[in-house]
């Protein structure tokens, strides 16, 4: 955990503040197992209290996540620019973080840690799917692996046989045998 990202929000002062730590692969991985394999990330957050209960955030992440292609497994770089902004409430007993743009916490916390946000910001950054932008730059032997077990056709209606198009699997024909005796 990075310390710098617990906000004592309780004494903080008011007006803007900045605060700025350097991620790497064990912050991703620390409370649960990520995909991600190294990390490279500054991130700069400004937190501006602007009432005694309201503050305002904006978190801002660059850098690379170093995770695995989809299709070869091998490490695959992808660039992380991200920028987040968060209206955080005191108020009422209960956490509230049901809308997008505004958190509401309980009126008694004296810290906010912002990790799951700041994690949670970069991780959904990240595409979908992770795979090389060009297949040249995979792993030639997975992919020769995977070309190995590669279908080449499918057998038309034709090549059934009778039992199939029946939508029977003739692998169940002798089960069926050994149920009648």
């Amino acid at each position: 955990m990075v310390d710098a990202l617990r906000l004592k929000i309780k004494t903080l002062p008011f007006g803007t503040h900045t605060v700025e730590c350097h991620l790497d692969e064990s912050f991703f991985n620390s409370e649960e197992q990520t995909e991600v394999r190294r990390a490279d990330v500054d991130v700069n957050l400004e937190v501006t209290r602007k009432s005694e209960n309201t503050f305002h955030l904006e978190i801002a992440c660059n850098g690379t996540v170093t995770t695995a292609c989809d299709r070869c497994l091998d490490d695959l770089d992808l660039p992380v620019d991200v920028n987040y902004s968060l209206n955080v409430e005191q108020m009422g007993n209960e956490l509230d973080d049901s809308n997008d743009e505004l958190l509401i916490v309980p009126a008694d916390w004296r810290e906010l840690d912002a990790a799951p946000l700041v994690r949670d910001t970069v991780l959904l950054a990240l595409p979908m799917t992770h795979c090389h932008e060009n297949e040249e730059d995979c792993n030639p032997d997975m992919l020769n692996a995977l070309d190995s077990h590669r279908v080449e056709s499918v057998p038309d209606s034709d090549d059934m046989t009778q039992s199939e198009t029946n939508g029977t699997d003739p692998r169940w024909e002798a089960l069926k045998k050994l149920k009648e005796q």
